[in-house]
Parts: C-alpha cells; sequence; structure tokens
C-alpha cells in the first residue's frame, strides 16, 4: 500500500510540474515581443530570489520580498490587462472535445498538427505591395492561436484557398467584397467584408485612418496579427499587439510574419 501511494505521489508531482510548464510556456507566447515579456522576467527573477532568501533562512529579506510579491497582486492584473485578456480568450475558444484541435492551438511541435497548411505568406505580402502601389486600402487579418468567430460572424463567410489574384479582386476598389477586412486561417480567407472592433480610447497619428483603428482593436482583443494597406499613402503598416510598425521591405514583413505564425 505505501508503495501505491508512493507511485501515486510522483505521478501527481509530474503531473503538476507538467501543467506548470505548459502553463508558462504559454504565458511566454502571448507576450514574447512585447514590452511585457521583460516584466514577466523580472518578475521571475524576484520570485525565485525570495524563495532563495526562505530556503536560507533571511528572514528580513524574505518577509519584505514576500511582502512585495503578495502586495503586487492587483498590481500585476493592471500591468498585464491585455495578455490575461487574451490568455482567457484563448482559453474560451479553444476546442477541448477535439484532442487535434486543441494541439493546433498550443502548437508545441509540428509532430502534433498533422496535415498542417502552412500560410502563403509571400503571396499575401506580394498582393499589398501590389496594392501599395496603386494605393488599394486592404484590412488582411491572420488569424493564431484565438477563435475569431465572433468577428467572422459581421462579415460573410468564405472558403477559399489564398492567392495573390484573388487577395487582389477582393480589394478591387469596384469589388462588392472590397469593404471591411479579411480573416485568413491556416491558407484559407474564411471571411470577408468582416466588421472589427474599433479602439476608440486609443490615441494613434491623423494620418492614420479607420482601417489602423480597427486593425488595433483586432489585435488587442485576440492574438491574430493585421496587416494594413493605406488607400491614401500606399503605405504597408503591420500590427500586432496593438503596436504598428511601417514597412518597405517586403522579404523582411515576410518572415517576420512566418515567425509570428509559428
Amino acid at each position: 500500500m505505501d508503495a501505491l501511494n508512493f507511485l501515486e505521489f510522483r505521478f501527481l508531482d509530474i503531473l503538476d510540474i507538467a501543467l506548470v510548464a505548459i502553463l508558462l510556456y504559454y504565458v511566454y507566447r502571448l507576450i514574447k515581443g512585447t514590452a511585457a515579456i521583460n516584466i514577466f522576467i523580472g518578475i521571475a527573477i524576484v520570485y525565485l530570489i525570495w524563495k532563495l532568501t526562505v530556503a536560507l533562512k533571511m528572514e528580513l529579506l524574505s518577509d519584505i520580498l514576500g511582502k512585495f510579491l503578495g502586495g503586487g497582486f492587483i498590481a500585476l492584473i493592471i500591468v498585464f490587462q491585455q495578455e490575461i485578456r487574451k490568455f482567457l480568450l484563448m482559453v474560451g475558444s479553444t476546442n477541448f472535445a477535439s484532442k487535434k484541435g486543441f494541439l493546433k492551438r498550443f502548437k508545441f511541435s509540428n509532430a502534433f498538427s498533422e496535415g498542417h497548411v502552412t500560410t502563403d505568406v509571400e503571396s499575401i505580402v506580394s498582393a499589398c505591395d501590389e496594392m501599395s502601389k496603386t494605393k488599394t486600402g486592404a484590412l488582411i487579418i491572420l488569424g493564431r492561436n484565438n477563435s475569431l468567430e465572433f468577428v467572422k460572424l459581421t462579415g460573410d463567410k468564405m472558403n477559399a484557398e489564398v492567392n495573390k489574384p484573388l487577395l487582389s479582386s477582393i480589394f478591387y476598389k469596384n469589388s462588392p467584397l472590397h469593404d471591411g477586412a479579411i480573416i485568413i486561417e491556416d491558407n484559407l480567407i474564411t471571411a470577408t467584408r468582416v466588421i472589427l472592433p474599433v479602439e476608440k480610447d486609443i490615441s494613434i497619428p491623423a494620418r492614420f485612418g479607420l482601417r489602423h483603428r480597427a486593425a488595433l482593436g483586432i489585435t488587442l482583443r485576440s492574438d491574430a496579427v493585421a496587416l494594413v494597406v493605406s488607400e491614401e499613402s500606399g503605405q504597408i503598416s503591420y500590427i500586432k499587439d496593438g503596436e504598428f510598425i511601417l514597412f518597405n521591405d517586403k522579404d523582411k514583413l515576410a518572415d517576420i510574419i512566418k515567425e509570428d505564425l509559428e
């Protein structure tokens, strides 16, 4: 009986460590490339120092650090507000009934995603480059882990494979589909004429219009990334986590998108 209890304890202990590792891995994926990663690392260092002072029985320092970590919980919620919202969206939109869907959302390894289709980033960036030259406005949302059903329902469903001519025709000025955004998931255009949430409280330069504000909104409410082609200037913008970067080098842009979609 004692041996069985010992084995059960070891199994639960390993399971506990595995679950914590999964949680930390996904938190890292959510905040990777943002300013929050530095705050997260700082908190982790302070926590490790606190544990060390406790183990060494340095009562004064361990008491100070313990109260700092305990009292800073509300501050952490404020600092990581966007990241916590994205994490809760991920949990709420994960299809736990489907093993394949669950593993795909966590994306630990390509070995778990049989038949996974790689997004044709080159065609997307090339289409944006062509539209930039003709100053054709475009708003493209690239889905990652979070479900985008809450915005797809505002548009028209589509199930078409990504290619450059199709993207150009969708955003052609006389096309009935050019208004709003399109959603791309894996290598499929899954929705067109999508109405995105607009963040009114965010201050952006006056030269940027509703497309940029809408792109900021969806990247703040999910982990999706967005490409915007300005109708006024033809400038290509890449938006991630509520921050946008202006791009002129399409090869560099394609590499960054590929890395973010991995």
